[in-house]
């Protein structure tokens, strides 16, 4: 009889041992599960600023291109304010997620560039190069940013060739 209470309190002792191991390993296991969401909602931001951003670029191409001779893409380096450091800025019209937008123009000096990729050159007829780099917030207190650059070859006539 003295050999089986022996063994009752070994028993309480082991039990305890694995009920303090099990609950380690689920807390390792909870904790990792809690990151991989975390890493996951972080990614499904990114791509729906992306996204986003991706949409108003569009949406800012489109108005231009409605504009015909008054677009913003028409500027040449002399056109856009020296003030500005060679920088046009838009003004921004969804107020909920504010996008920046900065148009540059990539011609070096006051002259067109020849157009890039044409198969069938016309005479006076040069292209007026620019770059559109817009970017937006995203996350908690806007800590991130998402920054889309694009390149627009806008046809236009010589000036020189007239002249």
């Amino acid at each position: 009889m003295v050999n089986q209470a022996k063994q009752r309190g070994m028993v309480l002792i082991v039990s305890m041992v694995l009920i303090v191991a099990v609950t380690s390993i689920a807390v390792t296991l909870m904790s990792s599960s809690t990151i991989d969401i975390k890493i996951t909602n972080a990614a499904q931001e990114r791509e729906t600023a992306e996204a986003y951003l991706m949409g108003e670029v569009q949406r800012l191409v489109k108005n231009q291109k409605q504009l015909f001779g008054a677009s913003k893409f028409h500027l040449t380096n002399g056109q856009i304010d020296a003030n500005d450091n060679g920088v046009h800025t838009f003004d921004n019209q969804n107020l909920n997620n504010p996008v920046d937008y900065e148009l540059r123009n990539l011609n070096r000096g006051q002259l067109e560039v020849p157009c890039p990729r044409i198969y069938s050159y016309t005479e006076g007829v040069v292209c007026n190069m620019t770059e559109l780099t817009s970017s937006v917030e995203y996350g908690d207190q806007g800590r991130h940013t998402v920054t889309v650059v694009i390149g627009i070859g806008q046809e236009i006539q010589d000036i020189k060739a007239n002249q």
